[in-house]
């Protein structure tokens, strides 16, 4: 073959072979960049050996190295690190000295490494986090705007910032000790007086030569421009001594407060993913196989030790600046991997004689391991941290960071949880028909803006019990739910309904598969805002077509009863049962088997009133003959040999158990039952239940205290203050002992209230 044409073919084949790997590790849910890296070692010397101008090909993956740079400052934004500054700044900054603070301590002691800057170099690798494999987790999870999203991309964005600073300041580390002080100052002298020089051409040369450009309306031309732009900046900061990466970044920096950044970025960005899909195979092409082999249980052991190491770093620092455990160890498993900027680091610092080429393989398969690692990661720490045994220290974490009720009714008033965009709209226009509104959030730049609109809100997790209870749930009119953490909002409409089971909540689901879980667990109304706008763009068509109004109007709301069912389509019981699989490993549920002889068999749900009497959610029932039945109504029978999968809190669950084994007594017939909240005056405030003289038809079945339910309270039990008791009796002498048990020590002339939170009904 002629020589002209193999570095052709060599590219071809790296590009062919990348994409089928990268094509793999999609479909498996991996990291593209780990199908690159496989891509490489397959093609490259210690695999099949099919690349025979490797140094040629890694030329050209150094552009690929330069438009990474290069894209990562055009879209760095200042935006984006004033919404969590705190955290990003300042827990970002101490993340990064801290890891490299340990690292070079240990690698020291250990003789990973030689001397002192090989530790800073060695500890600065470590420090990064894949912004790749954290983005793509929080998308597919949808919490890339919960309180855990905003944190891990707060501190991400400034790892990313970092690596230009590393860049620029690593070949300092290559001096003597005695010389390298001086030599750190000339690096960031340079790097001051590039800055300058990149301010004033941002300022004051680039946007009219782009404003030139653009003006062309030729998509080519304005490419063309901004890709020598690029790389004369990044060459001409390799002439005066500083490297091409760091060149590139500066003038994507010099770019990022342009008007025509995000235009640059989209012309850029196809470019920037060939040229690094090679310098990712590149990387792969150095990797010996063979070697990480030999050396498997030295690199699980790195892994290991790195992911339990920035775990360790991370979380306290997230929990120092008041965010609570749950978002603090999820963000410590979160960024506990190593980034792929890393492999830019390696490879420039194995370049300056930095590391020794083994330990260089062994931080490419750590980093390489520690990406795959990651999403699973992510998966799991939630159904830990929600666990039986770990969940009750984690809600005892959350707090309220800051309240301000001033002019908020205490009862009748509307909570909004989650202030975004959903919700600021929907304040905007319960503000205009002047209905008193209380806003929830955990994110500090919302709760900036909601100060700015003097309106009452609290600061904190919507779905803590202290929040919730200092929020009034039990006193309110309504609650809407708009929070983009999927596990976030289950649990605020749960436990929301655990103090107002009769509170009418409408709730926005993040997916379709959560709208029948929404409404199972208890919500008056979901709403999902894609099927919506499908709606709405049909009502327009249908306007346009002659319908009449009343008949879209009907239409729409058909839908709408049916839960969204005609544009969900027909799904599959397989599928159904997948998606409640799904979601019960996300709360706490388990399987329970209906006890021979249960009071409760022969009884429809909304007959024994499931949720009111225990707390729990009934997710599906499995027959005695294998029929399934996913999401049941309140008309489903229950019938002998029944399982239950059910979700709650360990003591409801224990409450589920108890009603269902007869151990309380359901209302027999010709009786009803009613909850009856007791008031803060009542005469029978501190009186055991001895003490008390109902009448003889009446009994209390179970007292429902502080989210815990008392299935079989004693005669000695003493009553508080907001106590919620189960009376059970003739519904003539229901209303009598209700008198009696809420009547003040002071008479008033108004009669007592009786919140039922059960409508009376005849069994």
């Amino acid at each position: 073959m002629q020589e002209d044409f193999r570095l052709i073919v060599d590219l071809v084949t790296v590009l062919g072979v990348a994409a089928i790997a990268g094509l793999m590790a999609a479909l498996l849910r991996q990291p593209t960049l780990l199908g690159y890296l496989l891509a490489g070692m397959i093609v490259g010397p210690a695999g099949l050996g099919l690349i025979k101008e490797v140094v040629q090909v890694e030329t050209l993956a150094q552009l690929g190295v330069a438009f990474l740079l290069f894209a990562l400052g055009v879209s760095f934004s200042l935006g984006e690190i004033k919404k969590v500054q705190g955290i990003s700044l300042g827990g970002g900054s101490l993340q990064i000295l801290l890891t490299i603070l340990v690292t070079t301590l240990i690698s020291l002691s250990v003789g990973w490494v030689t001397s002192a800057p090989q530790g800073v170099f060695l500890g600065a690798i470590l420090s990064l986090s894949s912004t790749a494999v954290v983005l793509r987790s929080l998308m597919d999870r949808n919490e890339t705007n919960s309180p855990q999203g905003q944190v891990m991309l707060g501190i991400l964005v400034v790892q990313d910032l970092a690596v230009g600073l590393m860049l620029a300041i690593l070949p300092a580390l290559d001096k003597p000790l005695d010389e390298l002080g001086l030599a750190l100052a000339w690096a960031v002298l340079q790097i001051a007086l590039i800055a300058l020089g990149a301010i004033v051409a941002g300022i004051w040369l680039l946007p009219p030569l782009l404003r030139l450009l653009a003006q062309t309306e030729s998509r080519e031309l304005f490419l063309l421009g901004v890709v020598a732009l690029c790389l004369g900046i990044a060459l001409l900061t390799e002439r005066l001594g500083l490297s091409i990466e760091i060149g590139a970044f500066i003038a994507g920096l010099m770019i990022s407060e342009v008007e025509y950044a995000d235009q640059t970025l989209a012309y850029v960005e196809s470019i920037r993913d060939i040229f690094a899909t090679l310098f990712f195979a590149a990387i792969g092409m150095l990797i010996d196989p063979v070697f990480l082999w030999q050396h498997l249980e030295v690199i699980l052991g790195l892994v290991a030790l790195v992911i339990l190491g920035k775990f360790l770093i991370v979380t306290p620092i997230v929990k120092l600046f008041g965010y609570s455990w749950k978002t603090a160890l999820l963000t410590g498993v979160g960024l506990a991997q190593i980034g792929e900027f890393s492999f830019v680091l390696a490879s420039s610092g194995q370049s300056l004689g930095l590391v020794s080429r083994q330990v260089y393989l062994l931080l490419l398969g750590t980093t390489a391991v520690t990406l795959v690692v990651t999403p699973f990661l992510l998966k799991l720490i939630p159904w830990v941290l929600d666990s039986p045994w770990l969940s009750q220290y984690v809600q005892q974490s959350d707090r309220i960071f800051e309240m301000d009720l001033t002019g908020l009714p205490r009862r009748n008033h509307l909570i909004v949880c989650g202030y975004g965009r959903v919700g600021k709209s929907l304040v905007q226009l319960l503000e205009e028909q002047n209905y008193p509104v209380l806003i929830i959030d955990q994110s500090e730049h919302v709760i900036q803006q909601v100060r700015e609109t003097g309106l009452p809100y609290i600061y904190g997790n919507a779905a803590s019990l202290p929040v919730l209870e200092k929020a009034g749930v039990d006193q309110a009119l309504g609650m809407a739910i708009a929070l983009s953490d999927s596990m976030s909002t289950r649990l605020c409409l749960k436990r929301s309904l655990e103090f107002a089971p009769e509170l009418d909540v409408i709730v926005r689901a993040n997916s379709d598969r959560e709208i029948e879980l929404l409404y199972q667990l208890g919500a008056r109304e979901v709403v999902q805002p894609e099927f919506e706008a499908s709606l709405e763009l049909a009502t327009h068509l249908f306007f346009t077509l002659g319908v009449s109004a009343r008949m879209i109007q009907q239409q729409m709301q058909h839908v709408r009863d049916r839960h969204y069912q005609i544009l969900r389509g027909d799904a599959s019981p397989d599928k159904v049962a997948r998606d409640l699989r799904q979601a019960a490993r996300d709360l706490n549920s388990q399987w329970v088997n209906l006890p021979e002889n249960s009071p409760v068999t022969g009884m429809t749900l909304r007959e024994i009133e499931l949720r009111q009497l225990t707390g729990v959610t009934l997710l599906a029932i499995l027959r005695q003959g294998g029929e399934e039945i996913d999401y049941p109504g309140g008309q489903t029978t229950l019938m002998a040999g029944d399982r239950f999968l059910v979700t709650g809190q360990p003591q409801e669950l224990e409450a589920f158990q108890a009603l269902i084994s007869g151990e309380v007594t359901l209302p027999g017939s010709g009786t009803s039952f009613l909850w009856l909240i007791l008031p803060n005056e009542t005469i029978v405030i501190g009186r055991s239940l001895t003490d008390i003289h109902l009448p003889t038809e009446v009994t209390i079945q179970a007292l429902r205290r502080e989210g815990t339910l008392i299935t079989s309270p004693t005669r000695t039990t003493l009553l508080q203050a907001g106590d919620r008791l189960l009376l059970c009796g003739p519904m003539n002498q229901l209303a009598l002992a209700g008198d009696q048990l809420t009547a003040r020590s002071v008479p008033l002339p108004t009669k007592p209230e009786i919140k039922s939170e059960i409508a009376p009904t005849e069994t």
